[in-house]
Formats: structure tokens, C-alpha cells, sequence
């Protein structure tokens, strides 16, 4: 007997959450039909966790999405003591030789946690963490992995954004997050990838791309060419309102670039552990064309900023969570920039 354990969150309050037990049948393919339909019965709401033996719950859930990659998926709310930081979703690769993992999470607590879910499934050596971005979320469980011997590798830009703000992370973290951000530091040596790299984990190579300003200036992409797997870090959002801290023309343009290339399956930086491409990027898309055009049409009318960031956006205010944190600093962002276009 299988069952899907879903934690649900209040939209009100993303860092409320209960989890709930719900009969998933017999086989696990019953389970995820199961897991499907409760999706579809509270878009946006369910945390989906994998489905799992009757009366186990595992204590760091890691769902295998192709062959050898695997994907813990984060919880949609701010970082707070409950969640621990572990907000985005992580991801790790295994190689005939090696492992890569894919941000290494945002807390030293979330890190050893991933860790220790690596070693579950193989005692090959973890020779990389890829950090896809600057946010804490995503990078501050860096120093864990390299302290298990790992290369940490990123954005060639990615050394001077975590330099200029991880003290500022650092400080917030510790206050959100509280005992169990202990022992987090900022991230060690990043080796930089300028344009593209390919990394040999033994019988499966990734191809890691820096990409131009778009959700940062600082973004990496990892493809996974066995499987068709592509992780796209905080380039894709799913449920989770996105969150600009680059360029709104600079991301609009590189999603519509992404959109042509192929892919067996993406892996978003927040929302489920895989998704169909490139369909997965639809919502996302819409929503910063949406705040693009309000934007302009704000500058047009002769709105100052503090009254036009009221209205920028708005619309999206039902089809998303954490529309109220992130919609705000967005339309900020997205003035700033195309005032003067």
C-alpha cells in the first residue's frame, strides 16, 4: 500500500503547512495517479512530496525524475525556522565516477541534509555543486559540499554578486531562519564558467551555460545530454510568483530563446521536480510580459513610481503564490529599468 503525502500551505500565510496522508493505492502507479489528481484538485496549493510506502514519511524526500537524477522539491514561503531555508528545489546527478549536485540549498542544515540523501543512493564521490544563481536559497549550503571535497563551480559573474551580498544574506538568514541556519558561512572559491562547460561524471556528461542578464546577472543553466534533464534554476518559476533581480527585457528575451531548444524535461527553480518544456515556461512568460506592458503604460500615463508599483502587475495577484512579497519589488525593478528605454 502506497500513500501521497502532500503539506498543503495557507495562500494567506505560505509559511502555515500541514501535511496530510491520502490512500494512494495498492502500486506506486496508482499513487501517482492519485498525486496527479489531488494536483489538480488544489492547483498552486499542494506541496507534492513523493509517494511512499504506507506509514513512512521520509525525513528529506528526493523524487528520481529520469534515470540517476534526482530532485528535492523546496516549499513555496519565505525562509523561516520551519523549512530551514530549504525553499528552492536542489537537485544531484550520478555518473558511472562522480556526482554533481545542483544548488547546494540555503543553509548548512539543508546542505548535510542533501548530503545525506546523496549517500542513501551511492558512495561515489560528489565532485561538483553547481550553483545556478546568487540567492541564498540556492547557494548558501555551498560550503557543505566543499567541505565534503566537491569543486564549487558557477556564473562567471557569480564570485563578485555573492561577494557583494553575502554578508547581507548572511545577517537576514540567521534572523529568518534562526538555529538551524547555525554553521552556515558564505560560499568558498567558485570556479567560473564564462560561456559553456561540459563536466564528465563518467557515462554522462553536463553541460553547464552562463547565461546574459535576465533573473540575475548571474544565472546558469545545467543540461543533463543522457536524459534529456534540464535544470534551469530561478529562469523558471512554477506557482511561485517569480522574483526579478536582473532585467525584465533581458529575461523576457532569454525565455523566448530557451523556448526553442528541446528537452526531454526542465526542472524550475521553485515549483514541481520536473515539468514538460517548453510548456512548463508558459505562466511564467505571460506574467513578465504582463508586468513589462503595465509598466510602460504606467511611465506613458506620468505615473510616479510609488503610485505606479500599485498597480503594476495586480491582475496576477490570483494565479500565483507569494504574489503580495514578490509583485511589489518587482514592479519597483521593472520601472527602474524601463523609465528610461
Amino acid at each position: 500500500m502506497f500513500e501521497v503525502l502532500l503539506t498543503l500551505c495557507l495562500a494567506g500565510d505560505p509559511g502555515t503547512c500541514r501535511t496530510e496522508r491520502h490512500p494512494g493505492g495498492e502500486t506506486r502507479g496508482a499513487c501517482l495517479a492519485e498525486a496527479d489528481r489531488l494536483r489538480r484538485a488544489a492547483p498552486n496549493q499542494p506541496q507534492d512530496w513523493p509517494c511512499v510506502p504506507a506509514r513512512t514519511t521520509p525525513d528529506f524526500p528526493v523524487t528520481e525524475i529520469a534515470p540517476g537524477v534526482f530532485v528535492h522539491k523546496g516549499v513555496h514561503a519565505e525562509a523561516n525556522p520551519g523549512n530551514r531555508g530549504g525553499i528552492a528545489n536542489l537537485g544531484f546527478v550520478i555518473g558511472e565516477e562522480a556526482v554533481a549536485v545542483i544548488d547546494p540549498g540555503g543553509s548548512a542544515t539543508v546542505a548535510r541534509d542533501l548530503l545525506a540523501a546523496i549517500r542513501a543512493r551511492t558512495e561515489l564521490p560528489v565532485r561538483w555543486a553547481i550553483v545556478t544563481h546568487m540567492h541564498p536559497d540556492h547557494a548558501l549550503g555551498a560550503s557543505v559540499f566543499a567541505e565534503a571535497g566537491a569543486a564549487l563551480i558557477g556564473h562567471g559573474k557569480l564570485p563578485r554578486a555573492l561577494a557583494a551580498r553575502s554578508t547581507t544574506y548572511l545577517e537576514a538568514n540567521a534572523r529568518l531562519i534562526g538555529p538551524a541556519f547555525e554553521g552556515t558561512v558564505a560560499p568558498g572559491p567558485i570556479d567560473r564558467v564564462r560561456s559553456a562547460r561540459a563536466l564528465d561524471l563518467g557515462g554522462r556528461v553536463l553541460i553547464l551555460e552562463a547565461h546574459p542578464t535576465a533573473h540575475t546577472d548571474n544565472d546558469l543553466t545545467v543540461f543533463d545530454r543522457l536524459t534529456g534533464t534540464w535544470f534551469l534554476g530561478d529562469l523558471l518559476f512554477m506557482g511561485h510568483l517569480p522574483g526579478l533581480d536582473g532585467s525584465i527585457t533581458g529575461w523576457i528575451a532569454l525565455s523566448h530563446e530557451l523556448r526553442e531548444r528541446t528537452a526531454a524535461r526542465v526542472v524550475p527553480g521553485h515549483g514541481p521536480v520536473s515539468a514538460p518544456w517548453p510548456a512548463a515556461s508558459d505562466a511564467m512568460l505571460a506574467y513578465l510580459e504582463l508586468l513589462a506592458r503595465d509598466t510602460r503604460a504606467a511611465i506613458a500615463a506620468g505615473l510616479p513610481m510609488l503610485r505606479a508599483t500599485g498597480r503594476i502587475g495586480r491582475s496576477a495577484a490570483d494565479a500565483w503564490l507569494l504574489h503580495e512579497v514578490f509583485n511589489p519589488r518587482n514592479a519597483t525593478a521593472a520601472f527602474k529599468e524601463l523609465e528610461w528605454e
